[in-house]
């Protein structure tokens, strides 16, 4: 476990803090240099063999390299045009709360007084054994101090696209009989958002949250997750409840602002978006919950005030079998 008291008061936020940060309209081409290119290589199935697998030693791969290289060109002509052209429109919101933990959750409140809780963040915990010397399982909320610590602590929010006009770009293409574009703009427009990401994470820690402003990462150490804290997505392993976004939704009122829906099933239209937390403290990370017995899913249900058939629907498998 984490001794809170030990670490000393958690960072402060520098600015989102009580009001959100709102990024309309952000420049594209300061995307570019944080694309990650080995999934836009998966979308088309272009996979080397070791030493050649990953980017950009696929183009060196004696079976797909040359294929690998062309569509990489293609890809850099098209971005070109969707920068210059302005074809896409990049939206960004992040935003900071005061917060404690109460076991496996995470209530957030409207000032430092702690005073209001305006929200919760339900977490999972792990059930499997994480290694044979040392059982650990996991939750988000071990992340943040709990509330009979008595220290304040926070927690950030963000949401993110590239997608806005991503669908008229791809529907000129379709009509024209250019299904090959058509695919390279859905697939341009999913890596500049997951690089939109990366980059706010970059603001965050250096200038918002403020907690890391002396870092120097690359791309490629970025990608590799060099620097301090996590940002998990619902959805995902580490918090793997899709209906967490509503939370995020409803406090930064993400769909005014910038301009991003959440579907029925709760996918993120456009869909290049990206939504998700930030935990700052430097023994956060990433861990999958795996599945659950059926007491801890009877649990979480009640927690959330939901029944088991109401929260199975918005679970990966790995937690509803």
């Amino acid at each position: 476990m984490i001794d809170f008291k030990a670490q000393g008061l958690p960072p402060k936020p520098k600015e989102g803090l009580g009001s959100p940060v709102i990024l309309k309209d952000y420049p594209l081409v300061n995307l570019v240099a944080a694309i990650d290119w080995n999934p836009f290589f998966q979308v088309w199935r272009l996979r080397g063999k070791y030493p050649n697998r990953n980017y950009p030693k696929l183009f060196n791969d004696p079976t797909v390299g040359e294929e690998a290289r062309q569509t990489f060109n293609d890809a850099q002509q098209l971005l070109t045009k969707i920068i210059k052209e302005k074809k896409l429109k990049a939206n960004g919101i992040c935003q900071f709360f005061p917060c404690n933990s109460i076991g496996d959750d995470i209530e957030l409140y409207s000032d430092e007084s702690r005073q209001k809780v305006i929200g919760t963040l339900y977490g999972v915990r792990q059930q499997e054994i994480q290694t044979d010397d040392k059982p650990i399982y996991q939750a988000l909320g071990d992340f943040i101090a709990p509330k009979q610590s008595g220290i304040v602590d926070y927690i950030g929010m963000f949401a993110v696209t590239t997608g806005i006009g991503n669908d008229v770009l791809s529907n000129e293409f379709k009509n024209a009989h250019d299904d090959y574009n058509a695919i390279m703009t859905n697939a341009l427009a999913d890596r500049l958002a997951e690089a939109f990401a990366e980059v706010l994470h970059v603001e965050v820690r250096k200038r918002y949250w403020g907690y890391s402003p002396d870092e120097k990462f690359t791309a490629s150490e970025l990608h590799k997750l060099k620097y301090r804290g996590i940002r998990p997505a619902p959805g995902y392993p580490t918090q793997p409840d899709h209906d967490e976004k509503n939370t995020l939704w409803k406090l930064m009122d993400v769909e005014k602002n910038v301009s991003i829906k959440l579907t029925e099933s709760l996918a993120m239209w456009p869909s290049a978006s990206v939504c998700g937390l930030y935990l700052a403290n430097p023994e956060a990370k990433y861990f999958s919950v795996g599945k659950n017995t059926k007491k801890k899913k009877k649990n979480y249900a009640s927690r959330k005030g939901k029944t088991v058939e109401n929260v199975k629907k918005l679970k990966p498998n790995s937690l509803i079998d």
